[in-house]
């Protein structure tokens, strides 16, 4: 596990309290605002930290939402009417050119 120091955590934790209803960012993103290239880091801060954040609106690369959290981000991303896309299979991500906000 990476350790982070509390200037790292309280960074990632203003990112991601900033980001806007309906825009993402990658976890890439969030660690390259704070000046670092830790994205894993980020997910471990939001983990042990961000449970009172937006924490929704930090997903993947690819798109799509934090592992076993794809139901609850789901719920926010429509109440939020973040931009998604649907597969034929209803697998749903991000459309992260249309939704990703830049900090």
């Amino acid at each position: 596990m990476v350790e982070a120091s509390d200037d790292f955590v309280s960074r990632v934790l203003a990112v991601v309290e900033a980001i806007p209803p309906g825009r993402v960012v990658t976890y890439g993103d969030v660690a390259a605002a704070v000046g670092s290239h830790a994205a894993r880091a980020v997910g471990q801060t939001l983990a042990h930290y961000g449970s009172e954040l937006p924490w929704w609106r930090v997903i993947r690369a690819s798109g799509h939402p934090a592992v076993d959290h794809e139901s609850q981000a789901l719920e926010q991303f429509r109440a939020e009417s973040t931009p998604l896309i649907r597969s034929a299979s209803g697998v749903f991500r991000v459309d992260l050119p249309a939704a990703r906000w830049f900090p």
